[in-house]
């Protein structure tokens, strides 16, 4: 599965969320028949705006309006591996499975087994935030950092060490509530 869903704020937000879901319908009812009785499904959600993959292993993806990614199922078996983020967000909660999930974008590469963890992505930045578990994020190439629960780290161009930090109530709300967390 590699699935291309971008969605944009406004009045179109609708027809374009619509649009994205029935590509990615499309996708899944392309796959085989045994691998699509164990593949996801996705829901939209209005409030706040975004669109919801649940696998039958646990396994969700929370897109929120606006996002830019692309999925990536790597064995073909109906449930992503991994997602490419190119701009705003992805929240992940993935329960410990074999290979679990990672996010790649333009700054970082962020990988986990088994957590609740959201990922920001702007021009100029990378944001991951845990919520549970753990995650390790890096730059391509570079060394990582793990970030347990209630940790955070803004990933930007260049080569300075990576930051963790403990977010703020404030800050952590802010980005889950985009996924209605």
């Amino acid at each position: 599965m590699s699935v291309t869903a971008s969605h944009r704020a406004g009045p179109a937000r609708a027809g374009v969320l619509a649009g994205a879901l029935s590509v990615l319908a499309a996708h899944l009812a392309a796959l085989p028949a045994a691998a699509q009785g164990r593949s996801c499904t996705v829901t939209p959600y209005t409030d706040p705006p975004r669109q919801v993959l649940s696998c039958p292993d646990g396994f969700t993806l929370s897109a929120e309006s606006g996002s830019s990614y692309r999925l990536i199922d790597r064995n073909r078996d109906g449930r992503p591996e991994a997602a490419e983020l190119d701009g705003r967000g992805l929240l992940v909660d993935a329960p410990p499975r074999r290979g679990g999930f990672q996010i790649m974008t333009p700054h970082a590469i962020a990988s986990v087994r088994g957590t609740v963890w959201a990922v920001d992505v702007t021009a100029s930045r990378t944001s991951v935030f845990v919520q549970t578990g753990a995650v390790s994020v890096r730059r391509p190439g570079g060394p990582a950092v793990i970030l347990g629960a209630g940790d955070g780290v803004d990933v930007e161009a260049g080569t300075a060490p990576l930051e963790v930090k403990r977010w703020g109530v404030e800050r952590a709300a802010g980005l889950l509530g985009r996924f209605g967390r």
